[in-house]
């Protein structure tokens, strides 16, 4: 199969994109994906991520199997402005009435007009079979979707050609309760200005919980998602190899100290306050355990969100951790060295070096209403290690009871560092209860995320293009991408 991407994270990196990742090397395994993928990543369309508007960061580096589009298909002035201030109505609509939505769906139909014929252009040159739309149903750019519908409806609508497009959301409206400044930025529930997945042979419509496909259900719609759980990636086992060591070194982190990831955006949501904080609270209890306390590395941008970003340096500051944290300034879907030959380490690396080191997972959102899976336990699991996380609403229907974790409730930081200290130090040592506690939640997660829906998925979407201008099946190359040392 021929796939072209359409995300509306607006980054280049995210945790849309690294389970992308896993779900290409897979399918590409299978036989049935071809590679590279032609990709927009929503620069030109997501002005609320102002570091990555319109053309994305410059110099970031993509994996061989992804090709990135950084088309402006629409440059009017003010356009910006326009974008944000579509969000805003359809999040929380200041008027109602057939005059207000004549004029609603005649702003939005102009910012569309202009996606409408790029998505047109770039499916047929590149000949795409099918599109992989992610996230594309919340609202952050109502009229790109409606302008992604209407260049799907012309490609395959009406039975004119097979394939079509899979939209695959890992976040819906009601569970990913987003605000900034105050205010929600998704409505509870679909407008009727949103665009949804219908029902047709032309629209795919995948989600990765149980819960999603329940919010799913009510949505105003003839089209029915399947769950289909996020493809987890394989942590290699193993010690440290030299692009790890080198890369450790340049961060300044002490030889034989526990690396402790933190896999989140800098984004306010996703708690990294208080994995500082916690931080602070593990390496007290590590020093009075006789223990080298570790040192924490957090994937995400400090340019994202600059005002949450100087939150955190101020947490930094004052818990006085400073010296111990590492800002990655966004994790790349596949290491390389930069041009100044440092190396940047992708999230497998990363998981691995905190599995070689003895450190653990720190996933601390701070709201209980925005993660639909949360992944943090899961690659916790996946690479062996411990991992600390708050409560939040889907961490017991994701991951059960019997999953094991250091629980971090407010105000109680000290016993959760007390916990999750056990739990490096008995991992470390080959304490019986901790390896076997470990080796279950790894278990669990392979239960939970299995690979075989989306692999049914992925061999129907291929079944259903095989045959489009005479072209075989798309056997792709097998295997994922090798790094060099």
């Amino acid at each position: 199969m021929r796939i072209a991407v359409v995300s509306g994270d607006g980054l280049p990196v995210s945790g849309l994109l690294t389970v992308l990742r896993n779900v290409v090397h897979l399918g590409r395994d299978m036989g049935v994906v071809d590679t590279p993928l032609t990709a927009d990543l929503g620069y030109s369309w997501r002005p609320d991520k102002p570091a990555c508007y319109p053309r994305g960061l410059p110099g970031t580096r993509y994996p061989d199997f992804l090709r990135v589009r950084t088309e402006t298909p629409a440059a009017a002035p003010h356009l910006a402005d326009e974008l944000l201030a579509l969000r805003a109505e359809v999040a929380a609509p200041t008027g109602a009435g057939p005059a207000w939505r004549a004029a609603l769906d005649a702003r939005i139909a102009a910012v569309a007009e202009p996606y409408e014929a790029y998505f047109r252009g770039w499916f047929a040159a590149a000949d795409v079979d099918w599109v992989w739309a992610l996230n594309m149903t919340l609202s952050d750019a109502v009229p790109v979707t409606l302008a992604l519908h209407r260049a799907a409806a012309d490609r395959w609508g009406a039975g004119r050609r097979p394939g079509g497009v899979l939209f695959w959301d890992h976040d819906l409206f009601g569970s990913y309760a987003v605000r900034e400044h105050g205010a929600r930025v998704y409505p509870v529930a679909p407008s009727g200005v949103t665009p949804l997945p219908g029902g047709g042979a032309e629209h795919l419509w995948g989600v990765v919980s149980d819960d999603l496909a329940k919010e799913a259900a009510g949505y105003p719609t003839d089209g029915t998602p399947e769950v289909v759980p996020n493809v987890l990636p394989a942590i290699p086992a193993g010690g440290l190899l030299d692009r790890h060591r080198a890369f450790l070194r340049d961060l300044d982190v002490p030889a034989g100290a526990p690396v402790i990831v933190a896999p989140v955006r800098v984004f306010r949501v996703k708690g990294v306050e208080i994995s500082v904080a916690l931080l602070r609270a593990v390496r007290e209890e590590s020093v009075r355990r006789g223990e080298q306390p570790p040192h924490l590395l957090v994937f995400g941008s400090m340019a994202e969100d600059p005002e949450y970003a100087a939150e955190v340096r101020a947490t930094v500051a004052r818990e006085g951790v400073g010296e111990a944290v590492r800002f990655l300034d966004g994790v790349p879907l596949a290491s390389h060295r930069d041009a100044a030959g440092a190396w940047r380490l992708d999230e497998i690396d990363l998981l691995r070096i905190a599995a070689a080191t003895g450190g653990g997972v720190f996933f601390t959102p701070n709201r209980t209403d925005v993660e639909s899976v949360g992944l943090g336990p899961a690659l916790a699991a996946v690479a062996g290690v411990p991992c600390a996380v708050t409560g939040f609403t889907a961490l017991r229907a994701v991951y059960g009871d019997g999953h094991r974790y250091a629980v971090v409730r407010e105000g109680e930081l000290a016993a959760a560092a007390a916990d999750f200290v056990s739990l490096l130090v008995g991992n470390r040592d080959g304490d019986p209860a901790v390896r076997a506690a470990l080796a279950r939640n790894r278990e669990q997660v392979a239960r939970c995320f299995p690979e075989e829906p989306w692999r049914r998925l992925l061999r129907r979407m291929a079944r259903s293009s095989a045959d489009h201008a005479g072209r075989p099946g798309a056997p792709g190359e097998s295997g994922a991408p090798g790094q060099s040392e």
